[in-house]
């Protein structure tokens, strides 16, 4: 897992490269969740992301949690159908704004 975090205005970008499972959520979780500060604006860039298991939801409701309560905003872009599917099954969407592309990611923060 590869994980790459710009910014993008007053965004936080955090790109993903790679399965998010057991061996790397923790070191996700580690690099992302940190960034959940007052305010703060992260989009989460899933779109190579081709694999997650438990462990990359539960890092993702980590950050949410964070973020919510520290008045921030976070949202997921590039969703594989399956990934999406899973998220939907699980009831994680109902927590994330969801894009198909960066652009969108970011114009819904800004």
């Amino acid at each position: 897992m590869q994980i790459t975090i710009n910014d993008v205005q007053d965004v936080k970008v955090v790109q993903l490269d790679g399965d998010l499972d057991g061996s790397t959520a923790p070191d996700a979780q580690t690099q992302i969740v940190p960034l959940a500060i007052a305010g703060s604006k992260i989009v989460i860039d899933m779109s190579k992301v081709p694999y997650m298991s438990s462990a990359g939801l539960r890092m993702l409701l980590v950050l949410y949690r964070s973020i919510a309560g520290s008045g921030g905003k976070v949202v997921l872009v590039g969703l594989s159908s399956e990934l999406e599917d899973t998220m939907q099954l699980t009831g994680f969407l109902d927590f994330f704004s969801h894009f198909s592309t960066l652009d969108a990611g970011i114009s819904a923060l800004t």
